[in-house]
């Protein structure tokens, strides 16, 4: 554990450090759901009908942006090699670096939300039912992400491969998260329903991603 915990507080360093991959992440999700009314038009209905698919989706996406990243600097720099032969499990590893990418993105992207949503006329009594699904949601994101970033380790130019490989990973997240909106903002019991469907997802991506992506990053050191 003291391992894991070493590998953990590394990577939010070195993304605090960086900062690069967490501000393109946070400017891309802004230049999204900007530009979205500008093509919709002053239709304010329109907008907070959509609002939940459209930050979800962007959320999606922004975060897709950071994925390479996960794996391919260890790669570069020969820390991957070490992490493969270390006494700390290699599933471990991959899960820390997975927390690591969900704590330094997932989590800001989820508190922009908000923010963004009043761009799209977002109900503000919608907003807690956002961050709970983001918050929950999110995980799967960052552990079903760094299957992908395993898989591409060794490709060149590997963003659109890893995006072709976790987008169709990600679509059950996106259901469930949008409908759970969706129920709270008709007022019915489903949302409840959602967000447990939601936060299984996300202990199954937890549980099988580091398995799933060690495997990988195995076959390709391999």
């Amino acid at each position: 554990m003291t391992g894991f915990l070493t590998l953990l507080k590394r990577d939010l360093a070195l993304a605090a450090r960086e900062g690069a991959a967490l501000g393109t992440a946070l400017g891309f999700y802004l230049v999204v759901v900007a530009m979205l009314p500008l093509g919709l038009g002053p239709d304010l209905k329109l907008l907070s009908r959509i609002a939940p698919g459209v930050l979800w989706i962007a959320l999606l996406l922004a975060a897709l942006l950071s994925l390479p990243r996960m794996l391919e600097a260890d790669h570069e720099d020969g820390s991957l090699e070490v992490m493969v032969t270390a006494p700390l499990p290699l599933e471990l590893a991959i899960a820390a670096k997975a927390l690591a990418h969900w704590i330094s993105t997932g989590i800001p992207l989820t508190l922009m939300a908000p923010v963004l949503g009043l761009m799209l006329n977002l109900d503000i009594a919608l907003t807690p039912m956002l961050v709970a699904t983001m918050l929950v949601g999110t995980p799967a994101i960052s552990f079903l992400g760094s299957i992908g970033a395993a898989l591409t380790l060794k490709s060149r130019r590997g963003g659109l491969l890893l995006a072709l490989l976790v987008l169709p990973l990600y679509i059950p997240t996106l259901i469930f998260g949008i409908s759970a909106i969706g129920f709270a903002s008709l007022g019915q019991d489903g949302a409840s329903a959602s967000l447990l469907i939601l936060t299984a997802i996300s202990l199954a991506s937890i549980a099988a991603g580091p398995f799933a992506a060690a495997a990988a990053v195995r076959l390709q050191m391999s």
